[in-house]
């Protein structure tokens, strides 16, 4: 199958699955049918899917993530020992694993086609992400809590893995507990990576955007941490800090200096 057909035959499935959008039209353009499987994707409840579908969608998608452009953090320079900074998407990032700010429910954005990390990586990684997070999510039995970490297979996205945490919300100043709990969202995932023996880690701007936590500030609080948790603890796991904005890049660029 062709890309295209790939493209279609996931659209197809999706629409018939469920009653209010089988008769939608397919649109004729690639874009706008891949903003439409994107939406598909987002929406979609976790539930079992067969086989077939599964491989071809998993076929779609390390095609489309090979054309958007793979990076091995590897090729990077670090800017201090074990330590990296990177601008770009991290769902393109080839590391151990990279990290998904998530919401309380664990289950992805089901905003079609928002544009936060969390919609990326759950698009771009599968179906399988979300249904793995559920399952995840029943065995705990509630809300993922703030400043904690749960890892997960990447499926189709170039890294190894994905670990999700849920970042403080900020409603106004940031306070101490703020800055306890952000903190702690780095460590979790750190000590849950070198738990399961992966050796690279890729850091997102945990609750900047969406969670309104002051870019400067989130960053203090990131650079920080990630250092003192490899001095406290001889950690050899490499770290990449993530940016997508170029204000974040000038911040971190200063704070790795």
């Amino acid at each position: 199958m062709t890309q295209a057909e790939r493209r279609q035959y996931l659209i197809r499935f999706l629409l018939n699955e469920t009653e209010k959008y089988k008769d939608l039209v397919v649109p004729e353009t690639s874009g706008e049918q891949k903003m439409l499987l994107r939406s598909l994707f987002n929406v979609r409840m976790p539930k079992d899917v067969p086989d077939e579908f599964l491989r071809i969608q998993d076929e779609y998608l390390q095609e489309e993530n090979r054309q958007k452009g793979i990076t091995d953090y590897k090729d990077l320079t670090p800017v201090e020992d074990g330590i990296y900074l990177w601008q770009g998407d991290i769902s393109s990032l080839k590391v151990g694993a990279i990290v998904n700010a998530a919401n309380s429910q664990m289950l992805g954005c089901f905003y079609p086609n928002h544009k936060c990390i969390d919609n990326c990586i759950h698009t771009f990684a599968g179906i399988q992400l979300r249904r793995a997070c559920k399952d995840i999510m029943v065995k705990q039995g509630h809300e993922e809590p703030t400043g904690k970490a749960k890892i997960t297979p990447a499926y189709n996205l170039p890294s190894a893995y994905v670990i999700h945490t849920v970042g403080p919300i900020i409603y106004g100043n940031v306070t101490g507990k703020d800055e306890q709990l952000l903190a702690s969202c780095y460590r979790s995932c750190l000590e849950i990576a070198d738990e399961n023996g992966v050796d690279s880690i890729a850091f997102c701007c945990i609750s900047t955007g969406e969670f309104h936590y002051p870019n400067d500030q989130a960053a203090e609080v990131a650079v920080q941490t990630v250092r003192d948790y490899k001095a406290e603890t001889g950690s050899k796991i490499d770290v990449v800090f993530n940016v997508f904005k170029d204000i974040d890049l000038e911040i971190y660029s200063e704070l790795l200096r």
